[in-house]
């Protein structure tokens, strides 16, 4: 009796065991998914994945300084591409202007741009695009509700012949806060200066200026808006 007794119980916490093992087993397949900024990190032991959250461009009027350093540091490219039917444009941005560049960035991988045109043309002076009749483009601004950025001057960066530049509004606008939407390049070859220090520079053309030059000869109407309309596909490089 005594044998059989210790045979049952020996049964018994072998089983117990077993079921201990399983239980840890289970807890260890668990996945933990801690939340890093915009993105949600999910992790195991098996593997690691990542998933962006859509929202991830949830730009608001209110939060455009900490939304762009946050996304300045996530995204460091300077080096950008406009495609036209005329020729391409390759852009420097700085990055002594963090939030002119992040934001350019910004819009060009939101696919912001690729709505737009070159709407303003003066031959001799500047190309400037960034706005079209586009459904698409009002959108993209309703979407963002017009918010502004703040100027960036600096003295090493002035209008001077292919420099990328933000457009703004000059009345009831102090601060010269830039149209975080509308840019110029300066297509005058011994440059715009007049413009130094009430115009955000925040970039440069590296190559494309035979295609400025192209775009700046279009016949315009009188408001200076080409009667051909010259799309733009902007790509983010490096």
């Amino acid at each position: 009796m005594n044998s059989f007794r210790i045979f049952i119980l020996s049964l018994f916490f072998i089983g117990l065991i077993a079921c201990n093992k399983e239980q840890k087993k289970e807890v260890s397949k668990k996945e933990i998914t801690p939340i890093v900024g915009k993105k949600v990190v999910v992790e195991n032991k098996i593997k690691q994945k990542e998933v962006i959250k859509k929202d991830w461009d949830s730009i608001k009027p209110d939060t455009v300084v900490p939304f762009l350093i946050a996304f300045g540091k996530a995204n460091p490219e300077t080096i950008v591409l406009i495609k036209t039917k005329y020729g391409n444009i390759k852009l420097r941005l700085y990055k002594d202007t963090p939030l002119h560049r992040a934001n350019f960035i910004f819009l060009a991988k939101a696919g912001y741009f690729d709505t737009t045109i070159f709407y303003r043309v003066l031959e001799d002076f500047v190309i400037q695009g960034g706005n079209s009749e586009n459904i698409e483009m009002m959108k993209f601004r309703r979407k963002y509700k017009n918010y502004r950025l703040p100027s960036e001057f600096r003295s090493n960066r002035t209008h001077k012949f292919g420099a990328l530049a933000s457009a703004r509004k000059w009345q009831n606008n102090p601060n010269k806060n830039s149209n975080p939407f509308e840019f110029y390049i300066v297509q005058k070859k011994d440059g715009a200066h007049h413009l130094d220090n009430e115009h955000t520079v925040f970039g440069e053309v590296i190559s494309g200026y035979s295609t400025i030059n192209k775009i700046a000869k279009l016949e315009t109407s009188t408001d200076e808006w080409p009667y051909e309309d010259v799309y733009m596909k902007v790509e983010v490089l490096n």
